[in-house]
């Protein structure tokens, strides 16, 4: 460990610690979940349905799409409405009109507001009583169960072809026939009253219910906790804390007096010729940009279905394309290609650390693991086509069509297979990395960090395999984050400030000792908010307050780096003047001073904006989480992955000088369509359902009523506007690839010189 044995000892410490809390409260988890009942009855005795009526219903909402198709506990797509809130206000409405007829003679809304207020006190102590006995019977009062049958009524009809909800299901983006089944339909009316039931009871021995009162619904006193509050403030009072504490501590802890190396007169990776494994790489950039065009085309198709439901500008596709899918379609791109341009650095990398030169068989290795990239994404595309469209036979559908879980969508089968293509890879980046070790008198701090970091990319996908079709939805979102937040947003991040710190040291830019210590205590820095700030997902999916008080605390410090990375950016900028053959990657640098710039407004905050429990109550399932999703994956991962590709093309290409004027345009074309599509539709929309959720409920903000208004359908089609220049931009970024894979000469006239061909 030598000069790095604080930061070392700081980061397994910080590793032992985070890892810890995370499982302790993990099996809080198992522990605490919402108990799904061996029968639901009444109060007679007369049975409604079973234990295995609602997990048969739960594979019935997998198979339309899942969170593709509106949202469970506020999490999933939000066109359609959050169906356990929307099914919760509907059963609710239904009971107040019941009682009111028995007991009055006339609708609730007829009522005076004496009489209605004393229905309600009523419709409270009913709904928010746990009816649940300990052998696992939930009985409910047959005024519930008539409101239960004319909610289920309703929902069955919306998934079927009933001409009356035609208008709705357009609203909804929803298809014709969404589910044909109308066995499967009375399943997923049951699934949606129990993840209703669980949101509206009181979980025993404390005042809120299983899911700490989300969502916001006044009829029977669903509004925020106490420890909800007092959480909230936490996380501000550690955020502002944690900041202050980094700032002093880089002034009076950094190093700010190592002078830069002096750089070398020529581009060092240059001066070695490719490896039989990297020349092979071409493919992977050839994929990397082709699915890039295919997502952000597919995101410009999928944000008009918001518009017309049904349509593409007067074009019924819903039947062969609708919404559920392209939106699968488009997040599961998303993933692909940037992990696929993620992989591509490593394995270009990989032979450098080696010596330049390949182990025995890389090349093979590179070339299986491409074609096995290949199978995955296109197995798992037909399989989201063929559940979608109802085709797959049911007991298939979660193996090899579609999980129905947001980010994780692929088939079972397909996700399997991605896994081995990920161990695949940590083999081939082992195979390369090892061998560095046995050098001596060199200082492997940084590679062993790199090493830990390739690792934990290659592993830690395996958590998605830790559920099961019929497992509880609480213990699944605890495993679903793990992938989504710990394995995206902690260890790659990990992975490309350890790669680029590699990369920037073997150049000459920046000193080997300042690359490794800034890379230990940035991977400290990530991984103590990172790690427990996972639980900022699971706030209100069915767990506990200490998940809770876990993930607004640690989240909170999880921002705190990212806030004050405009430093990182101005030294990734400023890169580009420490020599002239550096102006080859110009391009690249400008992505990453983008993550940085991304980092701090989309990761940090608007991150933050919806991350304190007192926030995220109003703001889960509205259009504020995919202000933070697209500046956060795209703005951060996005452009990393864009910077990758470029810097491997450099040297793939090293004759092919970039285009300036294209790369100008693919760069801010980029930047401010995804400025436009937040600023001009996306934060808009959800300012005003923010409104709408603290006013009415979240119902309300997510209704067809609200959500219909011309104010919002034309914010949604304004949105139009900032898609087409991303477009744009993302085509000119492609077409600047595919020029430079394909031809050997350069691609313009470019006054900087050419580097020493080497191939």
């Amino acid at each position: 460990m030598g000069h790095y044995r604080k930061l070392w000892f700081t980061l397994i410490g910080v590793l032992a610690v985070t890892f810890g809390i995370l499982g302790f409260y993990g099996a809080e988890v198992y522990r605490s979940a919402p108990p799904i009942p061996q029968q639901v009855q009444t109060a007679d005795g007369r049975l409604l349905f079973s234990r295995d009526g609602i997990l048969d219903g739960q594979t019935a909402w997998q198979s339309v799409g899942g969170m593709q198709l509106g949202s469970i506990w506020g999490h999933g797509a939000y066109q359609a409405p959050d169906w356990t809130a929307d099914w919760l206000h509907r059963e609710l409405l239904a009971w107040l009109d019941l009682a009111a007829g028995q007991l009055h003679g006339q609708p609730y809304a007829a009522l005076d507001a004496s009489r209605q207020a004393m229905l309600r006190a009523q419709l409270q102590a009913e709904y928010r009583a746990n009816g649940i006995d300990a052998q696992g019977v939930l009985t409910v009062s047959p005024r519930r169960a008539r409101a239960m049958a004319q909610t289920a009524d309703y929902y069955s009809r919306l998934f079927s072809d009933a001409p009356e909800l035609q208008p709705s299901r357009a609203h909804f983006a929803m298809k014709e026939n969404t589910l044909p089944s109308q066995m499967r339909r009375q399943d997923l009316t049951q699934f949606f009253f129990w993840t209703a039931w669980a949101a509206a009871t009181n979980r025993p021995g404390t005042e809120a219910t299983y899911t700490n009162n989300w969502p916001h619904e006044p009829l029977i006193g669903n509004v925020p906790t106490s420890e909800n509050i007092i959480w909230s403030i936490v996380s501000v009072v550690l955020l502002l804390a944690g900041i202050g504490l980094l700032v002093w501590a880089w002034a009076f802890l950094g190093r700010h007096d190592d002078a830069l190396p002096a750089p070398a007169a020529q581009d060092p990776l240059s001066r070695a010729p490719l490896t039989p494994s990297q020349r092979a790489l071409g493919k992977y950039l050839f994929v990397v940009v082709a699915l890039f065009a295919f997502q952000v085309l597919l995101g410009g198709f999928t944000a008009h279905y918001t518009v017309e439901g049904q349509h593409f500008y007067g074009v019924d596709v819903s039947q062969w394309f609708p919404y559920a899918l392209v939106r699968t379609w488009h997040i599961q791109a998303a993933i692909f290609w940037i992990a696929t341009g993620f992989l591509a650095f490593g394995l270009y990398f990989a032979p450098v650390l080696n010596g330049n030169k390949d182990p025995k068989f890389q090349k093979l290795g590179v070339e299986v693991l491409f074609w096995a990239l290949i199978v995955v994404v296109v197995g798992s595309f037909a399989g989201n086509w063929l559940a979608i469209a109802q085709i797959m036979p049911a007991h298939l559908n979660f193996w090899l069509g579609h999980q129905g879980y947001e980010y994780i969508d692929l088939g079972r089968l397909w996700q399997i297979a991605l896994f081995i293509g990920l161990l695949l890879w940590l083999v081939l980046m082992l195979r390369g990395i090892l061998p560095a070790f046995k050098v001596k008198g060199t200082d492997k701090n940084l590679l062993a960090l790199l090493s830990f970091a390739v690792v934990a990319v290659g592993l830690f996908y395996a958590s998605g395999l830790f559920y099961g079709e019929r497992t509880h939805i609480s213990v699944m979102e605890y495993w679903r984050w793990w992938v989504v937040h710990l394995w995206v947003e902690g260890f790659f991040e990990v992975f490309a400030t350890t790669a680029l710190a590699f990369v920037f040291s073997t150049l000459g830019l920046v000193s080997y000792r300042m690359a490794t210590a800034a890379s230990l205590a940035s991977a400290s820095l990530f991984m103590l908010g990172g790690i427990p700030g996972t639980f900022h997902h699971l706030y209100f999916a069915g767990t506990t307050t200490p998940v809770m008080a876990v993930g607004a605390s640690f989240s909170a410090l999880e921002v705190v780096p990212l806030i004050v990375l405009g430093h990182e950016a101005w030294e990734n900028w400023s890169l580009q003047r420490r020599a002239v053959w550096m102006q080859r990657l110009r391009w690249p640098l400008m992505c990453f001073v983008a993550v940085a710039f991304w980092n701090m407004l989309g990761a940090g905050v608007f991150g933050f904006m919806i991350n304190p429990p007192i926030s995220l109550y109003y703001l889960q399932g509205l259009n504020t989480t995919p202000v933070h999703a697209h500046a956060a994956l795209f703005g951060v991962y996005g452009f990393l992955a864009l910077g990758f590709t470029l810097l491997v093309l450099r040297y793939l290409r090293p004759q092919s000088v970039l285009n300036d004027k294209l790369m100008r345009t693919a760069f801010w074309c980029m930047n401010a369509g995804l400025v436009l599509m937040i600023a001009t539709s996306l934060l808009p929309i959800g300012l005003f359902q923010f409104h709408a959720s603290v006013s009415e409920g979240l119902w309300y903000a997510r209704s067809e009523a609200f959500m219909q208004m011309p104010l919002l359908q034309t914010l949604r089609w304004v949105r139009t506007l900032g898609d087409l220049v991303f477009i744009a931009g993302a085509l000119s970024i492609g077409w600047q690839v595919v020029l430079a894979l394909w031809s050997k000469a350069p691609a313009s006239l470019d006054p900087v010189p050419a580097p020493e061909a080497h191939g």
